[in-house]
């Protein structure tokens, strides 16, 4: 009832900069709102949004925008998670192991980063590393995002295709890598 209407919404770049224009300084609250909406139903893409963010706010301020909503609603989900919360997972009870994983999903664009938190929030993980790995892992997907975004708003069609492939090829090699490491733990375990 929600989800779909706002991704459409900010998937349509005319509609989503009206929208932005006629609501003024409200638009950033209601927008960050938004993410947090889409963080906590981690079933809702938040690519859209993050596009959304870049053509109609900017690059620098789509991504503060984005990041606010993202830190916010990821806060509400481990508070969520860790009230309501029955069964902890084991494989994430390994600190290093949780900050290590934890990070690379974050880090690379296309990943359930969302219900990722969810998990998290099951194990005894401080409030202030998951900040910090939230707010800092995620930044480089958020800004490409964003660039691309703000690229396609401003009808640089070329640069925005550049981003994204780019942001993709990164990714690609970024799951390699983990799916690498992974591969090796599990031999030397």
């Amino acid at each position: 009832f929600i989800g779909k209407p706002m991704i459409k919404l900010v998937s349509s770049k005319g509609a989503f900069s009206e929208w932005v224009d006629s609501h003024g300084i409200w638009s950033r609250f209601i927008f960050i709102g938004m993410v947090i909406f889409q963080v906590v139903i981690a079933l809702v893409p938040g690519e859209p949004l993050e596009i959304g963010a870049g053509y109609a706010f900017g690059a620098v301020e789509g991504t503060i925008l984005v990041v606010a909503g993202i830190t916010l609603g990821s806060v509400m989900v481990l508070g969520l998670v860790r009230k309501f919360g029955i069964k902890k997972l084991k494989f994430l009870q390994d600190e290093k192991r949780l900050d290590f994983i934890t990070a690379v999903v974050f880090f690379l664009p296309g990943t359930p980063k969302d219900l990722l938190t969810y998990a998290v929030g099951l194990t005894d993980i401080k409030l202030s590393r998951f900040l910090l790995i939230v707010s800092v892992a995620r930044f480089p997907s958020v800004i490409t995002s964003t660039i691309g975004g703000s690229a396609l708003g401003m009808a640089n069609y070329k640069f925005a295709i550049i981003v994204f492939v780019l942001t993709a090829v990164i990714s690609l090699a970024g799951i390699a890598i983990y799916n690498y490491i992974c591969r090796k733990k599990e031999k030397n375990e």
